[in-house]
């Protein structure tokens, strides 16, 4: 068997998120349901850079699975998007996984983008891709609020009650907030993130932006270490994991 890396573009809209649930569909049992038909029919699993929610959308979101000798990379990505039709959920990129590499715990960097549609105008062409805030928002602020979120913290107050993880403690990289015309995007990057953290963080800025918040107190919100210190979560479908990057990166020669 042979272990593929495949890089996945998908829009969340009409998925449950990445894992299977009980009901409604995932991207995992499309893609895993495209594999077995690859594989004579028996189950294929696989593993994942990261669990999107539902709603959320990926540029490049990696995955790993097993299927038998003798496929090349490109004959890989073509007949898994030939089985994954017509759902939105593409192989961008296949490649041979490296020995001992794992999509979640060999990754060294994830980067996340997040929209606002700050218009009074509900979106078209953006329906399901942004999150729709009418108000005027004062993205100088926000972005200079955003600064105060950068660096190695506790991230109590911004993660979700549900989140797994063992720590709250996260360094963030990168929190920038730049408009353009009517559209506001917040560029994210840490090497790993807590449940929900970057939409709790734009649900809190956008009470600096539209004026409900002074702009320090989103650090008294970090200092709470109390989710109820921190805004609201932001709505999934303006989010979207834009890359995942590898120090032994399966995709370096791949086309």
């Amino acid at each position: 068997m042979t272990k593929w890396a495949l890089k996945l573009e998908y829009n969340g809209t009409a998925f449950v998120g990445w894992q299977r649930q009980d009901s409604g569909l995932s991207i995992q049992e499309v893609l895993e349901q495209a594999a077995t038909n690859l594989n004579k029919g028996a189950p294929v699993s696989s593993i994942v850079a990261g669990r999107t929610d539902s709603g959320v959308h990926a540029e490049a979101q990696v995955a790993m699975i097993q299927l038998p000798e003798g496929y090349r990379p490109k004959q890989i990505r073509d007949a898994l998007n030939y089985h994954m039709k017509p759902h939105l959920l593409v192989v961008r990129e296949a490649a041979v996984a490296p020995d001992g590499w794992n999509p979640r715990f060999s990754a060294i960097h994830r980067a996340y983008r997040y929209r606002i549609l700050n218009r009074r105008a509900r979106p078209a062409l953006l329906e399901g891709q942004v999150w729709h805030v009418a108000a005027p928002l004062d993205t100088v602020k926000m972005h200079a609020a955003a600064q105060l979120l950068v660096g190695t913290h506790d991230f109590t107050s911004f993660r979700a009650a549900a989140c797994q993880a063992k720590s709250p403690i996260r360094t963030l990289e990168r929190l920038d907030v730049a408009q353009d015309g009517a559209l506001i995007t917040f560029a994210v990057e840490a090497r790993s993130f807590l449940h929900h953290q970057v939409r709790n963080f734009v649900g809190t800025l956008r009470l600096v932006g539209d004026g409900s918040w002074p702009i320090e107190r989103v650090l008294q919100a970090l200092a709470a270490r109390d989710r109820a210190a921190a805004g609201p979560t932001a709505p999934a479908e303006g989010l979207s994991l834009v890359a995942v990057t590898y120090k032994d990166d399966p995709f370096k020669f791949e086309t």
